[in-house]
């Protein structure tokens, strides 16, 4: 019995890292696609793009995970019907469910150790991710403007024929910061500087005139030439979010900081509900006599609060909702590892097919409509649809009764589909369905 257990148990540990190279792999490449183009255009050092995708590698592997053991365990246990391995494990009379307590005890632990992924580790990748993301965005401020383009920064709508590195030719500005017409400055070159953290731009022009129409009379045109003159573009609302006690969203809170935040906002939203019942309380009053000109004020005033009242208690019931279904969502993903290792085993012991893409189809379409269908109950809960806890956690309860209904029908020797069946038939259409060999068919 111990023996069928590690034998069973040591099937899985080469299709799980195969699995999990190839779905990781795949995500990758996914996300180089989509920074391919910010990749180019800042002209990042190899040492900057090694640092993207490490820290974008731990989100991948929170969802690679768990496929991964799907794609094992339907690999697997297809190769061993495939093999006939089932049928002479059930001739020596021992039930295949019970040599899996060891793959069952692995699940487990693989689940913990997901619980620690998901809530320690992975949000402080995320944090450094979105702050490396930030800088990015202002590497090579020069950048920011395209040539051949009006680039829209602020009030400044920026032209300029070529962007040559360091260096920006044959500039045109329209400047809209201080006058009610725009004044236009046009110039031989330029170069631009990061300045303030991020937050602002400074634009040195060189070889240059302004145009500009008077503001109190437009019919006064006036025309400046200058050497050089400096464009400070203040105010980018970017300025760099770097240190470690910046603000973070939800995905970038560990467990301690989601628990603090859901008490701190519930506490708050709490004191403003019972503010509002007051301000009911004393609107209420004023309602059932007649006013006089300060009662009327207060009236209003009233109103007033109890309208931004209330307009806190939303904003802080959102808020509070997003961090419950974060919470929530990352002990449902965690867990689904035990469901994937319950629904796996059923279908490679039905689909008596040993071909890994087969695994990975039917993997894909599974994991496809679990990810489709937490990221939709993530979007219910969010807009107060759904409770928070049930949103993200039905998902698991229906994939688990799907589990348990398909190894019923697995003890009961049903079989889902003969993959190995089915693509003998597709290349043998002319033959007769009894023509099919036994090992086909048996």
């Amino acid at each position: 019995m111990k023996i069928l257990s590690r034998y069973i148990l040591k099937e899985h540990v080469a299709p799980f890292f195969i699995s999990l190279l190839v779905v990781t792999m795949v995500l990758l490449i996914d996300r180089i696609i989509d920074l391919l183009n910010l990749i180019i255009e800042k002209k990042l050092a190899a040492s900057i793009v090694l640092e993207l995708f490490g820290l974008s590698l731990p989100y991948m592997l929170a969802l690679s995970i768990p496929m991964a053991v799907l794609v094992a365990t339907i690999l697997a246990f297809g190769r061993m019907t495939v093999d006939r391995e089932t049928i002479a494990i059930k001739s020596s009379g021992v039930n295949v469910y019970s040599m899996i307590k060891p793959l069952i005890v692995v699940a487990i632990l693989l689940t913990g150790l997901m619980v620690y992924f998901n809530h320690w580790f992975l949000p402080e990748t995320n944090h450094k991710l979105k702050n490396l993301m930030i800088k990015i965005a202002y590497y090579k401020p020069m950048t920011i403007i395209k040539a051949g383009e009006f680039n829209q920064v602020t009030d400044y709508t920026v032209f300029v024929k070529a962007n040559e590195g360091e260096m920006l030719r044959d500039l045109l500005i329209y400047d809209r910061s201080q006058t009610t017409f725009p004044r236009l400055i046009s110039a031989e070159s330029g170069v631009v500087k990061q300045m303030d953290r991020g937050n602002s731009l400074q634009l040195t022009l060189f070889n240059g005139e302004m145009h500009e129409r008077g503001e109190k009379d437009p019919a006064k045109y006036s025309l400046r030439r200058f050497q050089t003159y400096v464009v400070n573009i203040r105010n980018l609302g970017n300025e760099l979010d770097i240190g470690e006690s910046g603000y973070r969203s939800d995905r970038e809170m560990n467990y301690g900081q989601l628990r603090a935040s859901m008490k701190e906002q519930s506490g708050e939203l709490k004191q403003k509900r019972a503010e509002v019942a007051s301000l009911d309380a004393r609107i209420k009053g004023l309602e059932n006599r007649p006013r006089n000109y300060e009662e009327d004020v207060e009236y209003r005033r009233l109103g007033i609060m109890r309208k931004m009242a209330l307009d806190r208690v939303s904003e802080l019931n959102q808020g509070n909702r997003a961090l419950q279904v974060e919470f929530h969502k990352k002990f449902a993903l965690s867990f689904a590892i035990i469901i994937f290792i319950l629904i796996g085993v059923p279908l490679g012991l039905m689909t008596r097919s040993s071909g890994i893409g087969m695994a990975f189809s039917v993997s894909s379409i599974i994991f496809l409509v679990y990810y489709v269908a937490l990221n939709g109950g993530e979007n219910l809960a969010d807009k107060g649809y759904m409770n928070p806890f049930t949103s993200m956690w039905i998902s698991n309860i229906v994939f688990l009764i799907l589990a348990l209904a398909l190894i019923w029908a697995s003890i009961k020797e049903k079989s889902l589909i003969n993959l190995n069946l089915l693509a003998w038939r597709l290349t043998h259409l002319k033959s007769k369905p009894s023509s099919a060999p036994d090992e086909l068919i048996h």
